[in-house]
């Protein structure tokens, strides 16, 4: 019965699709995305709306998910959203996907906590340039604004797993902010990653020279896109 119970529990799913992680340090690895649908931020560019401003999916048993995963040779597995630590199920979802013996990430914006099993923390914390003041006529801007950054949440996760902090940069205005944060919360500055802001190919290209250019300046590990490079804007992949 206990058993059953957790093929049985249901995740909001928005999609789960096979390909390469685009991003960190992992970039081009294979590996399974299980795509949570739900997030406690509304990112003014956020890149799946699906999971957020627009969130989709179904519930799916774990037994689905798991024989999904299991569909696939890749040692990996990325478990995103949306924002995955607020999914009711989410302990449960790793510790199956671990008996599998998968390498899994856990990408999250670092909200909130959950002792999930992990060997990849990849942590994006969101940055002042992410407050939608102007999308639904800022309705969500207070809340988010009051939501995206909670040091004792990063202090956490980085005490307790393997991570790495990705942060999405617009331009370098950006740069005293993830100064501030990187010290507060005593984060490693080898393990922190600047990524472009862009939403597809054209944006990427605009804003990536210049991220390089602080990354040379500051120490700081530049991130590619690799899937927005090669597919653009597009879900499952």
């Amino acid at each position: 019965m206990h058993e059953l119970y957790w093929l049985r529990a249901p995740v909001r799913i928005s999609e789960i699709f096979y390909s390469i992680q685009g991003e960190g340090i992992l970039t081009g690895v294979p590996s399974v995305f299980i795509r949570t649908s739900g997030c406690n931020l509304r990112c003014t560019w956020c890149d799946t709306p699906y999971t957020s401003w627009k969130p989709d999916g179904q519930d799916i048993e774990f037994g689905p998910i798991l024989a999904n995963v299991r569909r696939h040779r890749s040692s990996h597995v990325v478990v995103t959203g949306g924002e995955p630590m607020i999914a009711p199920e989410i302990v449960e979802l790793t510790e199956k996907l671990k008996e599998l013996e998968h390498h899994i990430t856990i990408e999250t914006s670092g909200t909130v906590f959950k002792p999930v099993v992990c060997d990849l923390m990849s942590i994006s914390p969101k940055l002042a340039n992410s407050t939608p003041y102007e999308e639904e006529n800022g309705r969500w801007a207070d809340q988010h604004e009051r939501t995206r950054y909670q040091p004792d949440v990063l202090k956490e996760l980085i005490s307790r797993y393997d991570y790495q902090l990705k942060f999405v940069v617009n331009d370098r205005e950006d740069v005293p902010e993830i100064r501030d944060i990187v010290e507060e919360i005593g984060a490693d500055k080898r393990r922190v990653l600047l990524m472009p802001q862009g939403r597809n190919r054209q944006e990427l290209a605009e804003r990536s020279e210049s991220v390089v250019k602080i990354c040379v300046d500051l120490g700081y590990r530049f991130c590619p896109r690799a899937h927005i490079e090669i597919w653009g804007d597009r879900r499952g992949v």
